[in-house]
């Protein structure tokens, strides 16, 4: 749901775009961290904002780190 958020930022057209792990953080809502391929050897981390269901809000993404792999460890930030 956010992958055109994350082109437009990035300034990136990507191809493939597949999750392949995730973390959450509960605040006011939920913050997700994902990591998601983008190419065979290429990941990027992914800070998602999805508010709570009363707000009736899609999810916003919040921040981004290009240049990862699938070995690098998926922290907050």
């Amino acid at each position: 749901q956010v992958k055109a958020q994350f082109e437009s930022q990035a300034n990136m057209n990507c191809v493939v775009f597949t999750a392949i792990k995730y973390k959450t953080q509960v605040v006011a809502g939920t913050m997700y961290f994902i990591k998601v391929l983008v190419s065979d050897d290429e990941c990027v981390h992914l800070k998602v904002f999805q508010s709570l269901p009363y707000e009736n809000q899609g999810p916003s993404l919040v921040g981004f780190q290009t240049g990862k792999t699938r070995d690098d460890p998926l922290t907050y930030f």
